[in-house]
């Protein structure tokens, strides 16, 4: 089976095998190439939450590989009359060969690949994974820096409730990554994510200041204060614009240091920075395509072919 709920999900080895297959089928997401590798299948896209680039690449790459999407609105649909997830997924069984999941809740992901058997891939739950971005994210540094071993990484913003970066760090920290982590108090890293990172032996730094840290860094995360997870609104406008990268901040910066965003951006990015040789958010969220195509081959095990003609 197929599944990707968490990057516990993947080895390393894996990870490596999954990010070629994404460059080899590049030309295939630009649609200077067709390669129909996934004709005659069909994927549930079932987003329970907002989303634009994570639904609409997975779409994409189905449809560029051949496939195709049935796309389930919250709105519109038996959920709205109260159906039960689990009376759902049994629906999508029936009608997919493979489902992707966004849901506000923390290890729905988990109980749907239990109630079905075709593969189920989370794009996102509640708080907690989001793999399939930490798999683009992990093709955006491979494609910046030639690898993944040893970068010094800053991530900033929401790291309490930012599942991006939940997921990030622990894949990155399998890679020997250095971690800079940079939040205001209330929304720091949650602590059994930190000692677990610390348990596998990860260096990390916790801080509330950015600037100081720019220049060592090899690639910038930004995150957006995630309104949306605040019980408080009060809570919220505290820490709302508490951190702005602009592009004169960036005097210092490696050459080679890449600033990423998992998008959308509130005010914690500058417009300003988008012309800047460090700006690959846009990139990272196109690289969603190539590598949502290989996860959704991997998923039905299809084997990508090592060159596209």
């Amino acid at each position: 089976m197929g599944d990707l709920i968490t990057m516990d999900d993947l080895t390393n080895e894996e990870i490596i095998q999954i990010l070629d297959a994404a460059n080899t089928l590049l030309p295939i997401a630009r649609g200077e190439a067709y390669l129909p590798l996934l004709q005659g299948k069909v994927l549930g896209n079932l987003f329970f939450e907002n989303s634009t680039r994570t639904r609409m690449s997975f779409e994409t790459a189905m449809k560029r590989l051949g496939g195709e999407v049935l796309n389930l609105s919250t709105i519109g649909s038996s959920v709205a009359k109260g159906e039960t997830l689990y009376d759902t997924m049994q629906m999508v069984d029936g009608y997919s060969d493979i489902a992707v999941i966004r849901h506000p809740r923390q290890g729905a992901a988990q109980y749907s690949a239990d109630a079905v058997n075709i593969p189920i891939l989370n794009a996102g739950d509640g708080a907690g994974n989001h793999p399939t971005q930490t798999m683009l994210d992990l093709f955006t540094i491979r494609e910046a820096h030639g690898s993944l071993e040893g970068l010094n990484v800053m991530m900033v913003g929401d790291l309490r409730y930012g599942r991006t970066t939940h997921s990030l760090s622990h894949a990155l920290v399998r890679f020997g990554a250095k971690l800079t982590l940079v939040s205001p108090k209330s929304l720091k890293m949650p602590i059994e994510i930190v000692s677990d990172l610390k348990s596998h032996g990860a260096e990390i730094n916790e801080t509330e200041e950015m600037i100081s840290s720019i220049s060592s860094a090899d690639v910038i995360y930004m995150t957006r204060i995630q309104k949306e997870r605040f019980p408080d609104e009060d809570e919220y406008n505290k820490v709302a614009d508490v951190y702005k990268l602009d592009a004169s901040d960036l005097v210092e910066a490696k050459n080679e240091m890449i600033i990423m965003h998992p998008l959308p951006r509130v005010n914690e990015l500058h417009p300003n920075v988008d012309s800047t040789e460090h700006a690959k958010y846009f990139q990272q969220a196109f690289n969603g395509v190539p590598t949502r195509m290989a996860l959704l081959c991997r998923g039905l095990g299809i084997e990508v072919p090592k060159k596209v003609k």
